[in-house]
C-alpha cells in the first residue's frame, strides 16, 4: 500500500510539473507574439522605404544612362551626317562655312561614276573582299572545329600560341611580310593577289570565337554520325554547318569587313604602282585628300564615302541578329 501510494503522489507531482511548464510556454509564446505584433509595423515601414530608395536610385540610373547614350549618339551621328550633307554640296572646296550647304546638287556622285576610276577601284576592293571572305571563312571554321573536336598532343599549346599571335596588330610585320612577296612574287609582288595572301594568310589566328560556339554544339552528334559511318570532314559540313549558321554569318561578316576597309596594307604594298587602275577605294580616295588635290575632290570624296559605306551598312542591318547570336554564342570558355 506504502508503495502504490509514492506511485501516486508521484504520477500527481509529475503531472502538476508539466502543467507548470506548459502553462510557461504558453505564457513565453505570448509575450513573444506581443513583441513581434510590435516590431512588425517598423519592419514593414523598413522594408517599404529600402524597395523605394531602390527603385528611386535605379530609375535615376536608367535615366543618366539614356541621357548619356543620347549624348553620345548625337556626338557619333553628327560627322556621318555632316559626310552625307557634304555629298551633296555644289560649292567647290574643302570647306564651307555653313553646315547645311546653300546649293544641294547630284553633280558629285555623277562625277564620281564619270569623271574619275572610281568604279575600278570598287570593283577591284569587292572582288578581292569576296575572295578573302570565302578563304578566310573556310580556313577560321575548320581550324576552330578542329581544335573543339580533335584532341591531339600539341593541341593546347598550339592554341595559346595562334592566340598570343592574334593579339598583335598585323602592320607590325608589315616590313617583313613586303619582303617575303618580293621573293614569292618577284615579278608581280605589287598585285591584288599579294594583297589576298596577306589578308588570308593569318586568318585561322581568330579561331576563338568560332571554336567557342562549336564547343557548345553537343558532341553527341559527331558521335552518332561516325557511327553511322560519317568521317569528320562530312559530320562537319553536313551536321555541324547546318547548326552553325549565326556564327558563320559573323565569320562572313568580319572577313568581308577587313579587306574591305584596309588601307595600310594597301598603301604599304601598292606604295609606287604607277596604274592607279590597280588601287583599291581606300588607297585611291586618299589620294583624293592630297594638298594639291583636296579642293578639287573634297566633296566627289564625300560622295565616295557615302557609296563604300552603303554595303556594310546594308550587311549589318540585314544581319543584324545572327551577328549578335555569333558573338554571344562564342563568348564561353572554351
Amino acid at each position: 500500500m506504502k508503495q502504490e501510494q509514492k506511485n501516486i503522489d508521484l504520477t500527481q507531482n509529475s503531472q502538476s510539473v508539466l502543467t507548470n511548464t506548459a502553462a510557461n510556454s504558453a505564457a513565453n509564446w505570448e509575450e513573444l507574439d506581443r513583441l513581434e505584433a510590435s516590431l512588425t509595423p517598423n519592419i514593414k515601414g523598413r522594408k517599404g522605404g529600402f524597395r523605394l530608395g531602390m527603385s528611386l536610385r535605379r530609375t535615376l540610373g536608367d535615366t543618366a544612362g539614356q541621357i548619356v547614350l543620347t549624348l553620345l549618339s548625337v556626338v557619333w551621328i553628327i560627322p556621318l551626317i555632316y559626310l552625307i550633307v557634304q555629298s551633296f554640296r555644289g560649292e567647290p572646296g574643302a570647306w564651307s562655312p555653313t553646315f547645311f550647304p546653300h546649293e544641294w546638287t547630284l553633280d558629285n556622285y555623277k562625277r564620281l561614276f564619270t569623271q574619275t576610276q572610281f568604279p575600278r577601284w570598287y570593283f577591284n576592293t569587292l572582288w578581292i573582299s569576296v575572295v578573302c571572305c570565302i578563304v578566310t571563312s573556310l580556313f577560321v571554321l575548320s581550324v576552330s572545329y578542329a581544335f573543339s573536336r580533335i584532341r591531339f598532343r600539341a593541341r593546347r599549346p598550339l592554341m595559346n600560341i595562334m592566340l598570343i599571335l592574334g593579339m598583335f596588330p598585323g602592320f607590325m610585320s608589315m616590313s617583313a611580310v613586303y619582303f617575303l612577296l618580293k621573293i614569292l612574287l618577284p615579278m608581280n609582288y605589287q598585285s591584288h593577289l599579294s594583297l589576298i595572301i596577306v589578308y588570308c594568310s593569318g586568318a585561322a589566328l581568330s579561331y576563338y570565337v568560332s571554336k567557342g560556339f562549336f564547343d557548345t554544339v553537343p558532341r553527341a552528334l559527331d558521335e552518332a554520325a561516325r557511327i553511322d559511318g560519317a568521317s569528320r570532314f562530312r559530320t562537319f559540313v553536313k551536321i555541324i554547318l547546318p547548326l552553325s549558321k549565326s556564327i558563320i554569318i559573323y565569320t562572313v561578316l568580319i572577313s568581308f569587313i577587313a579587306p574591305w576597309c584596309d588601307y595600310i596594307f594597301v598603301s604599304y604594298i601598292m606604295s609606287g604602282v604607277p596604274d592607279t587602275g590597280l588601287y583599291t577605294v581606300s588607297l585611291g580616295m586618299y589620294s583624293w585628300l592630297e594638298r594639291e588635290m583636296i579642293q578639287q575632290y573634297f566633296t566627289t570624296f564625300c560622295a565616295a564615302a557615302v557609296i563604300v559605306a552603303l554595303p556594310i551598312t546594308a550587311l549589318f542591318m540585314w544581319l543584324q541578329k545572327y551577328y549578335v547570336e555569333g558573338v554571344t554564342g562564342g563568348a564561353v570558355k572554351g
